[in-house]
């Protein structure tokens, strides 16, 4: 089968599609044919040999990046899915995926089946950015109806989700983005908008119960002062967040930091909101797989609405 192996991570990291064998599965797996990836910003801070996750698995051989899937079971050594069903989940994350591959050997218990009226692209979409955005916000967050959420870069892979999500849990969302994408994040539902390149964020009432910063460094600075005092921040990017507990304090504010992790029986709650239209995948843009690299390109701006995909 074809794979994407990263060779050489670094500053400038090299992808090359190589000829390797199908996986085999063992107890509990499922063998996925791919037909969707999605690709975040993990993967290409992975490639650049930066974070920890990158840390996990850097002495792996073959190195094959890649977390979020969608596809058909073609072999089961698990009574959770048969063959011929579509699945999508995150798989082995902060482990070592090897999603980047027409065939990929995942624990069934990581998975969920798609809802049969969604693509594989959309379904591919609501992996590890939605996941992070459901547990961070209803598990460690403890997310209830009626709070107030400021959600930073609402138009990104986790941003997006999280206003949808944040939204069917009845909070008052407030999502930042550019000025021009402030139509977007309202169309998901977002209360009110911030133009985050105005001193706006400044300017708000300090009455937030839970910020989502996806971020971090001088923005979680911007954001403390404006949340309620027993109210808590979540951070998600690893090394601009080090010290998030110890600012977050001076302010009577719990600071957390936070990692996705796959979950099965979460991959069904989000495939439940897909099916039922509470939650959308925004894609931005598609990809060949031969073509991984503009996808990293792309990502690498740091200027994505929604999802990037690549398409096998």
């Amino acid at each position: 089968m074809k794979a994407i192996q990263l060779l050489h991570p670094g500053e400038n990291p090299i992808l090359q599609i190589t000829e390797i064998n199908i996986p085999e599965i063992k107890s509990g797996e499922v063998l996925v044919q791919v037909k969707a990836i999605s690709i975040n910003p993990v993967d290409y801070k992975t490639s650049r040999a930066k974070g920890g996750v990158y840390a996990k698995i850097k002495d792996e051989s073959p190195l094959i990046i890649g977390w979020d899937i969608s596809g058909i079971v073609t072999k089961s050594a698990s009574e959770r899915f048969q063959p011929g069903q579509e699945v999508f989940g995150m798989i082995n994350f902060p482990g070592h995926g090897r999603a980047y591959a027409e065939y990929v050997a995942a624990a069934a218990t990581q998975l969920s089946l798609k809802p049969a009226h969604i693509s594989h692209q959309e379904a591919a979409a609501t992996t590890l950015a939605a996941l992070t955005a459901y547990q961070a916000l209803t598990k460690t967050g403890a997310l209830k109806a009626g709070q107030k959420v400021l959600i930073h870069a609402a138009a990104g892979g986790v941003g997006h989700f999280a206003v949808q999500i944040a939204k069917h849990f009845a909070a008052y969302v407030t999502g930042t983005s550019s000025a021009s994408n402030k139509e977007f994040v309202l169309s998901l539902g977002a209360d009110h908008h911030i133009d985050y390149h105005t001193s706006a964020l400044e300017n708000e009432a300090h009455d937030y119960d839970l910020v989502l910063d996806t971020i971090g460094g001088e923005n979680i600075n911007r954001s403390l002062p404006l949340i309620k005092a027993g109210g808590t921040l979540i951070s998600i990017p690893s090394g601009a967040n080090i010290d998030v507990a110890e600012k977050a304090a001076a302010f009577n504010v719990t600071g957390l930091t936070f990692m996705v992790k796959s979950d099965g029986d979460d991959m069904e709650v989000l495939a439940g909101y897909l099916g039922e239209g509470v939650i959308k995948a925004h894609i931005s843009k598609t990809f060949p797989f031969h073509e991984m690299t503009a996808a990293f390109e792309t990502i690498a701006s740091g200027r994505t609405i929604g999802k990037i995909i690549v398409n096998l």
